[in-house]
């Protein structure tokens, strides 16, 4: 157990980023309520995401992590979640070929309800109101009455993530992530995109190996694998009292976890080494994601690496990278080599999403070239820097929306408008994502390539 650690321990520091309730009895009569619950995930589900991303960490495994910018109350459906999910198997697929690694498998979903504000207020004409939290603080809708935080809601987000994750269970282990059914899907994408010639060796050589495995009998009627799946869920740990309300002792080893999600992440505005946050998560055993953007210095990243990952154990800390297309050749490399240096086990992830943000028409939008070129920039970085480019965090929809320009179908700022569907930032669309994957499995096979020739001389 951490020292003079305990879950309510992070009340006691200045905290960034929460709400201010009008009714401290109501909050505190929820967040009673909420610790009678039952757990959402179980501490040895969140040891075995830990187990995995140490493999990530040792350069074996390779982490996908993506979904909602905010998960919102009036969207929730069983369409949305298949969707989600469908989109996010057909990645996965597309990076374990690339990569001949496994693919560890981390939606954004099922308690990615709260957001990080960089202004506490927002003002319309003449009319100004408390900022839009995310649907577990306040409504997003301009009045002064939704925009009043309401603890009931973190009851109604606590029963939207525990119906997702039973859906999320299901799919995972019920035959929808079948294999076959997930490369059928894939084919399918192939088929229509305006950049088929491209992918189509791809998925040719993807098929020709499923072809060869039925050969030789390996089919998904006699190995499990070939229609089950593992599935992690994670959310920023920002509403901490909702936090702490569903952390439990695990029976079996005495350890403290965080049970609203199997990993949470601490954000780039809320990871100040002596505030509540990093108190916070110091304590649980959860494997735990770090934001790191411009502003984080060398030193002040090896001071939260030993706040939070006392003992250097590989799994528990990724860090998540969030520079910009136009930055991250000026912060990466000093990150790695400090951490190099001082011989931290971590998993390297990109974020190429939040530092990417543009107004276009009047819409919040991020080019996908933009997106593109960090990511090529984080796997170049670590070439050259002789490490691992461990995995992707992005913010996706399995929806056909218009909220991020370019990709092959070559979205425009004129077409922003068409399906800006999202609450809060905006989203590759299910093409766009997967198009993602299949630039990043070209990448990802020629480091392959590369350090093959290595070895062999």
């Amino acid at each position: 157990m951490a020292q003079n650690w305990t879950p309510n321990s992070w009340r006691q520091k200045p905290v960034q980023q929460v709400p201010d309730y009008p009714d401290a009895a109501a909050l505190a009569a929820t967040e009673e309520q909420l610790a009678s619950f039952p757990p959402l995930v179980f501490a040895g589900e969140a040891r075995r995401l830990k187990s995995a991303l140490a493999n990530v960490a040792e350069g074996k495994g390779f982490l996908l992590q993506g979904g909602d910018c905010a998960e919102s109350f009036a969207e929730h459906g069983a369409d949305t979640i298949r969707d989600f999910f469908r989109a996010f198997l057909q990645m996965a697929v597309v990076l374990t070929f690339g990569s001949q690694q496994p693919v560890v498998k981390v939606g954004r979903i099922a308690g990615q309800f709260a957001k990080p504000r960089s202004s506490n207020i927002e003002k319309q004409g003449d009319v100004t109101l408390p900022s839009y939290r995310g649907d577990i603080i306040n409504g997003i809708e301009f009045t002064e009455e939704a925009r009043v935080p309401s603890p009931e809601r973190q009851i109604m987000a606590y029963r939207q993530s525990a119906a997702t994750l039973n859906l999320l269970r299901a799919f995972a282990m019920g035959g929808y992530a079948n294999l076959e059914n997930v490369h059928q899907w894939m084919l399918g994408f192939v088929k229509d995109s305006p950049q088929a010639e491209r992918y189509r060796k791809l998925a040719h050589r993807i098929s020709e190996t499923m072809d060869f495995m039925k050969a030789i009998g390996i089919t998904a009627d006699n190995h499990p694998s070939l229609r089950e799946t593992d599935f992690f869920t994670s959310h920023e740990a920002l509403l901490l009292g909702y936090e702490q309300a569903l952390t439990r002792v695990d029976s079996t080893s005495g350890d403290w976890y965080a049970t609203s999600g199997h990993m949470i992440w601490i954000g780039d505005r809320t990871r100040q080494p002596d505030h509540a946050h990093i108190e916070y998560c110091r304590g649980i055993k959860n494997p735990i994601g770090l934001k790191c953007g411009p502003s984080l210095s060398a030193d002040g990243l090896l001071e939260l690496i030993d706040i939070l990952n006392p003992a250097n154990e590989a799994g528990r800390l990724t860090l998540i990278c969030r520079f910009g297309h136009d930055k991250v050749a000026e912060n990466l490399p000093r990150l790695i080599r400090a951490v190099e240096r001082e011989g931290k086990k971590v998993v390297w992830s990109c974020d190429p999403m939040h530092g990417n943000t543009i107004t276009l028409n009047n819409y919040k939008t991020r080019p996908f070239e933009r997106v593109l070129s960090e990511v090529e920039s984080f796997f170049q970085i670590h070439r050259s820097e002789g490490t691992h480019p461990g995995g992707i965090h992005v913010e996706m929809t399995g929806k056909d929306v218009t909220e991020c320009t370019g990709g092959a179908r070559a979205l425009s700022g004129d077409d922003l408008a068409d399906r800006y569907h999202t609450h809060c930032d905006p989203r590759l669309n299910a093409d766009q994502a997967l198009e993602l994957a299949f630039l990043l499995a070209e990448r990802l096979k020629t480091g392959r390539d590369e350090k093959r020739m290595v070895v062999n001389g």
